[in-house]
């Protein structure tokens, strides 16, 4: 496959996806919203089906990474050329961002009622100084719609969750039998139920690991929406939690290789 669509590809599959996800987690938590409360279960297979969405419109095109963790988890084990690397990250931060942006146009009433609501406002304290920063720095009302947040705020107890998780995300997709990701270049055969096989996972990690920081397992789930979140003129919207952003990158980042790794030594 050329450079141009693995770009494209991952740009359209990535911004599906964000646009899927972070559409459920809108759904969930805006005030004025038909699934306001709708709870932890609609938030994980919501974002399984998000997917198995993305990964078949795209998978013909980039073979579905949608994910740096898994495009690094792919390079160690020998299906992705290392030179590609840096297409497939540039298309899936893009599609991130893009997708997180369509979650605001979908949404901006609900947005706007939400972050003008008395009773949220009253919620978050009212000037910087008074943020404790130990336990929520900075973390805006609508934040957990665009990006990820920990329960508990320990560094080291955080990156290890997502390495957790993200090494079982990437070690399911590699033991699959397919060519380059998700699904093959030609989605006929067994990639197209590996699509859906790795959607269940992705539903099985939120259920089981998502508890601890809401489960990133992809960089760029994370860090495009939260640039984006900071990026949006969003009446009090508060802070992006910038202190917490490089644990949901660098943790997916780390279980990527760690799963390629695991794959070579156990299963090549």
């Amino acid at each position: 496959m050329s450079s141009l669509d693995i770009f494209t590809g991952e740009t359209i599959g990535t911004a599906v996806l964000i646009l899927l996800g972070g559409g459920v987690c809108a759904a969930v938590t805006l005030k004025r919203s038909k699934a306001l409360n709708a709870g932890w279960l609609a938030i994980t297979f919501g974002w399984g089906f998000a997917v198995l969405t993305a990964a078949y419109i795209s998978g013909g095109l980039s073979g579905a990474h949608l994910n740096p963790a898994v495009t690094v988890g792919l390079a160690v084990k020998g299906g992705t050329a290392w030179g590609d690397v840096p297409v497939y990250f540039a298309g899936q931060l893009l599609g991130a961002m893009v997708g997180a942006l369509l979650v605001w146009a979908s949404y901006a009433g609900q947005f706007r009622a939400h972050l003008t609501d008395p009773e949220i406002l009253a919620a978050q304290p009212a000037e910087e100084g008074m943020v404790d920063q130990k336990t929520a720095p900075q973390a805006g009302p609508v934040l957990g719609v665009f990006s990820t947040g920990p329960e508990i705020r320990n560094v080291a107890q955080n990156l290890v969750t997502e390495i957790i998780a993200t090494s079982v995300l990437v070690l399911a997709i590699l033991t699959q039998s397919t060519i380059g990701g998700v699904l093959p270049t030609d989605p006929k055969g067994p990639g197209v139920m590996g699509a859906l096989i790795t959607a269940l996972v992705v539903v099985g990690i939120g259920l089981s690991l998502g508890g601890p920081t809401g489960y990133a397992i992809n960089p760029v789930r994370d860090l495009g929406p939260r640039i984006v979140h900071a990026l949006l003129p969003l009446p009090n919207k508060g802070g992006s939690d910038w202190g917490y952003a490089w644990i949901p990158v660098v943790g997916p980042l780390i279980g990527g290789a760690l799963a390629g790794g695991i794959y070579q030594l156990a299963f090549a």
